[in-house]
Formats: C-alpha cells, sequence, structure tokens
C-alpha cells in the first residue's frame, strides 16, 4: 500500500497517515507549496526543505511550454532539473486549460486552446496529459479531467463529468514513469448526484488516491463544504484524498475534519508578496502605515527565518521600497505558517486533542466567500 493511516480522530473523519512515494514518505495531513514553474516562487528549494516541506507541485501545463519536454528529458527529468530531492506532484494541467479554453473547441480526444505566452493553437487530452508528466517523472501524477466554472447547470455538470470520467479511464491506461502514483479526480460541480456518480466511477477504477476537483472556482465557501461533505464519507478510505486548490486556514482545518489528507494552495505565496501575513490571530497587513514604526516580529512565538530575525517595521520598508527580499520574507512566513499548521494537526491528532484545535482554528479564521 502506498497509504499507511496511523491514527483516525474519534469525532470526525480526520486522520493522521503517511503517503509512500518513490522520493520519500509524506506525512499526512499535509500543505504542498505550489511551484508552478519548478519553483516555489520567491524561495530557494533549501529553504523550502528547512521549513520541513516534504513535497512540491509543479504544473504539466506550464512546464511543457517552458522550458518543454525535449529539455526535460535531457535533465532527466523534474526533479533532476531542479535539484529537488523529495516528492513532487504535478497537476494535470487542466485547471489551465479550462481557464484558456474559453474561445476553443473540445473533442473526445481533449481540448484546443490558446497558449498564454503567444497565442498559439495547442491541444491538451489526457494522453497528452500523461505523457508530459511521464517524462516530468513526478511521483503523484494527476489524471485529465475537466473543469467546469461556477455556477453552471446540472445538464453543463453532467456532460461535462461524463468527458472527466472517459479521461479518467484513458488517463490510467497512459504507460507512467517508474514508481509513479496516479491520482484520480473527482468532479460534478455542486450536485450531490453527480458528485456521488463521480466518487463511484473513480474509485472503481483503481487510482492510487483520489482528489476533489472543481472547487475554488468562486462558490462560496459554504457550497464547497456542501461538496466535501457529499463526497468525503464516500471516499475510499483505504486511499489518501486531496482536495484540490484549498485554501485559507480555516478551510484546511474544515477539510481535514471531513478527510482529508492533502492540500495546496497559492494564497500563501501571492498574499504575502502582496505583503499580508498569517498568524495565530488572524491575517495582518504588514504594510499597512501602522507597521511603520513596529518593532515587533510578525508573530512573536514563531519560528521562521523572518520573524527570529525581522520586524515588521523592517519587513514593510522592504515592500514599500519594492525590495526583493520582503516578498522573500513574507513568503517564508506564510510558507512556514502552513506548514506547521499541517504539523500541529498531526500532532494534536495523535494526541487526541484535535477537536478542541480545529474548533480554535475555526473561530480564529472567518469565513471566506472565495478563494
Amino acid at each position: 500500500m502506498n497509504f499507511t493511516i496511523l491514527k483516525k480522530d474519534v469525532g470526525s473523519l480526520a486522520r493522521r497517515g503517511v503517503l509512500h512515494t518513490a522520493h520519500g514518505d509524506v506525512q499526512t495531513p499535509v500543505f504542498m507549496p505550489v511551484g508552478t514553474q519548478a519553483s516555489v516562487k520567491a524561495m530557494s528549494n533549501l529553504e523550502i526543505e528547512q521549513l520541513g516541506a516534504e513535497i512540491i507541485l509543479g504544473n504539466t501545463y506550464h512546464l511543457n511550454l517552458r522550458p518543454g519536454m525535449e529539455l526535460m528529458r535531457q535533465a532527466g527529468g523534474l526533479h533532476a532539473f531542479m535539484n529537488w530531492h523529495k516528492a513532487i506532484l504535478t497537476d494535470s494541467g487542466g485547471f489551465q486549460v479550462f481557464s484558456l479554453s474559453k474561445l476553443g473547441k473540445k473533442n473526445r480526444d481533449g481540448i484546443f486552446f490558446q497558449s498564454h505566452l503567444d497565442g498559439s493553437r495547442l491541444f491538451m487530452g489526457p494522453r497528452e496529459s500523461m505523457e508530459i508528466q511521464r517524462i516530468l517523472a513526478s511521483d503523484i501524477a494527476m489524471v485529465f479531467d475537466e473543469c467546469t466554472a461556477w455556477p453552471v447547470s446540472w445538464d453543463e455538470a453532467r456532460l461535462s463529468l461524463e468527458t472527466t470520467l472517459r479521461w479518467a479511464c484513458e488517463s490510467r491506461q497512459q504507460p507512467r514513469a517508474e514508481g509513479q502514483l496516479v491520482f484520480g479526480i473527482v468532479q460534478g460541480s455542486t450536485y450531490a448526484d453527480l458528485r456521488l456518480r463521480a466518487v463511484e466511477e473513480i474509485s472503481a477504477l483503481d487510482f492510487d488516491g483520489i482528489a476533489i476537483g472543481g472547487v475554488s472556482v468562486g462558490e462560496p465557501e459554504k457550497s464547497m463544504l456542501e461538496v466535501l461533505d457529499i463526497c468525503s464519507p464516500a471516499l475510499p478510505p483505504q486511499l489518501p484524498h486531496y482536495l484540490m486548490g484549498v485554501g485559507t486556514p480555516r478551510q484546511l482545518i474544515a477539510g481535514i475534519l471531513r478527510g482529508i489528507d492533502m492540500f495546496d494552495c497559492v494564497l500563501p505565496t501571492r498574499l504575502g508578496r502582496n505583503g499580508s501575513a498569517y498568524t495565530a490571530t488572524g491575517t495582518i497587513p504588514v504594510k499597512a502605515a501602522r507597521y511603520k514604526d513596529d518593532f515587533t516580529p510578525i508573530q512573536e512565538d514563531c519560528g521562521c527565518y523572518a520573524c527570529r530575525n525581522h520586524s515588521k517595521a523592517y519587513i514593510r520598508h522592504l515592500l514599500h521600497t519594492g525590495e526583493i527580499l520582503g516578498a522573500r520574507l513574507m513568503t517564508t512566513h506564510n510558507l512556514y505558517f502552513f506548514i506547521n499548521l499541517m504539523r500541529q494537526a498531526r500532532q494534536h491528532l495523535e494526541q487526541g486533542t484535535f477537536a478542541p484545535f480545529a474548533a480554535n482554528i475555526m473561530q480564529t479564521y472567518p469565513e471566506a466567500k472565495s478563494k
């Protein structure tokens, strides 16, 4: 088995586990920093590793455009290219194609769309996506799926789901890199019958893990949690469960309560570059004028490099003067916060004290309307 459950929470679907990959074990629940272009923005591999990250993300669509698969073959895959020795999960590119295919055309084999770089006409389907991920040799490859916008009618969601299920079967049949795991993706918008059908049919394909996709696409948080409440009890318990593209600290904890093991999101890096920091008492706008002469760290008890060495006043100065170090320090802090939040969640699950810990986080971070 590629996934071992070490402890289950008595009051929820939360569980503490270990995901076994070709590049080492990943402790779950886990937050995965996003490294779209073979780099977590503003961070070196050493810094990401020192933060405690055991797995990061790469993106099939973007890496196929730049640097391209010929160079990736020469490099020996994504791990060797970026000199990262721990696990990597690659997104299938389905979400990027979804966002770029408004003027494109879909057929049974995939989707025609335009490059965001030069407008050139491109095509991607399950064969192409899985071949790219085979060359990248990621530890976990995601099947190529079709993501729907929100809101969407039931008929449109049904047709889209049928495409996703067909492409999942085709993705499952493609060659994979040695030791590469493949995860299926559950779609179906916010419709209970479609989501349950997706869980049943994706589960039957015997993937190495199962993901819930098609959330954080504009729907309110309440709708996202309703989707989780529909899907989670029906997910195969022996598989790792991955909630794609989510989210805030509150949403991560809400996901863990519903049996989710894996998360990714651009929020900590994006908000950090824009001057907002996550803390144990909520987010704070470090760029705000009130921190101009605040010589305390972003968070007093934080163990990250930024908080151990610099004040809000200094970091605010860097942000306002456009110094690259400002973005780096903010990113360092936010990623540390998210990774440490998962570390604390694992500890509380082990100790049987997850319920009060979760309640505190849910109270500290108010409901978010969307991503």
